[in-house]
């Protein structure tokens, strides 16, 4: 069976950009804090909206949202504090090595995206976090305070302003040690030494405004040839890797030879003046910054120079659409968010509560009939955790799992990507159908055979060796409740129902359920029969795809 796994993960994401004629889908004209007429009607929709706000859909979460309605459910999520990192990794006792923290701090992302309470903030923290790429994998690996504090950040400016947003990244040590910032000094003639442009390309390349000049709507504006207009050149590249010369650790007797403390690698970077460029920096859009201005100015100066580039606004919300939404939005929803970048209503630009309501709130994130292409495949640490926040998983030992334990099963891990480009690319279009219709499907990219495969095992072992059923094994890192399962195993297709209920948001198509409920009969074991079905449910295109 594994090896059909990735023409399995192709089907689903097709069946998604295809829609769905599921009588439960989701009906136009419905506002977006209605209330239900029916409550099963409702709760398919409320699955929606939370499979796409939230670490996973739950029914009590379900509730919650078909009482309040969507808008006042994001507002009550803007009012909720951020679950940290830092403080937990800060109460341990410092391990020698210290890079053995890191698996701690794999543990309290976990808990946070598994328990917290600011679901919708932790979901947003965890989109940004592939935009503004750190990664335990390489020169960060010895700084599990510094990653903590990172996330910790982009949680906190997560419902800000994305010019704070941007300046908090830029000045965070963990960006300054992975994109080589930290400690990047002015021209030396004398040794043909020139600022390092790492951080500088990939601050335009890949957080802010991309490679070529877009529309408003996020497609790329065309020359009189017909071909992209790049948005930058080498000659502003170097321009900006100038404005990011001078910063280290604050703290330091001693540009060259940094120390670093924990506190050093939480707090922000500070300017060493001797070592900080004071020529002119040529920018973006014909922009030069003067000769003569301290660092602190340059920095704000050429900060404000791309928050203020007409592409920032669809570049990001195609971004964050594509991250919590849909992998193919169309031209007309991403215009519709950018305009919320560009003016909360306010006059305000920026606003991120402003952008996250736009992109939950449109018609196009809240019924499928409004999009040609709605709908995503799941990230697999998405499936994973809205399999546990369904099944009340717990840790079965001190911890989720170990340093490397999901990342080498599932291909992904908080702060854990390969590289700075993340662990896919938002234009990834495998080869076929999808490549043949121009449509992208990011997710894919990692959904190869190995990790399918091993992501198909860790799920049967959570199934059937990790649940509450006196006679498992408990061979699992984390244990799922399945009591309310068990006391109904008698009954196939009340089973299949409730196993429906917790994972699908009640709504399966007839053939899944059919199949499981046929599986269930061949079992005469209770704990057997709910693991099965728990399992083909979890391995469905059904379950795999957030439509």
């Amino acid at each position: 069976m594994l090896r059909y796994l990735p023409s399995l993960a192709s089907a689903a994401l097709l069946a998604a950009c295809e829609g769905s004629t599921d009588s439960s889908a989701a009906s136009d004209d419905r506002s977006p804090n209605a209330r239900p007429s029916t409550y099963d009607e409702d709760k398919t929709e409320a699955f929606r909206f939370l499979n796409q706000t939230t670490f996973g859909a739950t029914e009590s979460a379900a509730a919650q949202v078909i009482e309040s309605g969507y808008e006042a459910w994001i507002e009550d999520q803007f009012s909720k504090p951020a679950s940290l990192q830092l403080p937990y990794l800060l109460s341990l006792p410092t391990p020698n090595p210290v890079s053995a923290l890191q698996a701690d701090r794999i543990d309290i992302w976990f808990r946070n995206a598994i328990d917290g309470e600011d679901q919708l903030r932790q979901r947003v923290a965890f989109a940004l976090s592939q935009l503004f790429v750190v990664s335990e994998l390489g020169s960060l690996s010895n700084m599990p305070y510094a990653l903590a504090s990172y996330y910790d950040l982009l949680a906190e400016h997560a419902f800000g302003n994305f010019r704070a947003l941007l300046e908090a990244v830029t000045l965070h040590p963990a960006m300054g040690v992975y994109l080589g910032m930290l400690g990047n000094a002015k021209p030396d003639p004398a040794s043909n030494r020139q600022p390092d442009e790492n951080f500088a390309r990939e601050l335009l390349q890949l957080f802010t405004i991309g490679l070529v000049e877009l529309e408003h709507d996020g497609t790329p504006k065309l020359d009189e040839r017909g071909e992209p207009i790049p948005t930058y050149d080498q000659e502003i590249v170097e321009g900006f890797a100038h404005v990011f010369t001078g910063w280290s650790y604050a703290g330091l007797s001693n540009f060259r030879n940094p120390t670093r403390t924990v506190e050093r690698q939480t707090k922000p970077m500070a300017l060493y003046p001797d070592f900080h460029d004071t020529g002119p920096k040529q920018l973006l859009g014909g922009v030069t910054l003067p000769a003569g201005q301290t660092g602190e100015q340059d920095l704000r100066d050429a900060l404000d120079n791309i928050f203020r580039h007409p592409n920032v606004g669809p570049f990001f919300s195609r971004f964050m659409i594509q991250r919590l939404v849909a992998s193919n939005p169309s031209p007309e929803y991403v215009a519709r968010v950018a305009s919320a970048f560009d003016d909360n209503g306010h006059g305000e630009r920026g606003d991120l509560r402003a952008v996250v309501k736009a992109m939950l709130l449109d018609e196009e994130a809240r019924s499928e009939n409004a999009s040609a292409y709605p709908g995503k495949l799941k990230e697999p640490l998405l499936k994973l955790t809205q399999l546990w926040r369904a099944y009340h998983g717990k840790p079965t030992g001190e911890r989720y799992g170990s340093r490397s334990y999901f990342r080498t099963r599932l291909g992904q891990g908080p702060l854990q990507a390969p590289s700075v480009f993340n662990f896919f690319s938002p234009f990834y279009s495998p080869p076929g159908e999808l490549a043949d219709a121009d449509l992208v499907a990011p997710e894919l990219e990692i959904a190869t055979e190995y990790y399918c495969a091993r992501f198909v095992r860790l799920l049967y072992e959570q199934c059937f060796r990790g649940n509450s059923a006196p006679q498992s094994t408990k061979d699992t890192n984390v244990l799922i409740d399945i009591d309310e399962e068990l006391d109904i195993a008698g009954d196939a297709a009340a089973l299949v129902d409730r196993v429906a209920h917790k994972l699908l948001g009640s709504r399966m198509s007839a053939s899944l359920r059919s199949a499981a409920i046929e599986l269930a009969e061949s079992v005469q074991e209770p704990a057997g029969k709910v693991a099965e079905v728990i399992f083909i449910v979890a391995i469905s295109p059904e379950f795999a795809v957030q439509t």
